[in-house]
């Protein structure tokens, strides 16, 4: 990854988090989830916003 770009917090179907160069089309499959900053930046987000990496799936068949 690059720390001269900006960056987008994407989230797909299943809650799994990605950070996409902000200059990139987001690709099929997920969403642009409203932070764009700095890597840095936007991994933070994602570590606070993603506390349980279990795809939806799975945390939906284990309730």
């Amino acid at each position: 990854m690059r720390d001269d770009i900006t960056y987008q917090v994407l989230v797909n179907d299943e809650g799994q988090y990605s950070l996409w160069p902000a200059h990139h089309e987001v690709p099929a499959g997920w969403r642009f989830e409203g932070t764009r900053g700095t890597k840095d930046e936007c991994s933070a987000h994602v570590d606070e916003v993603w506390t349980d990496m279990r795809p939806a799936s799975l945390r939906a068949a284990m309730d």
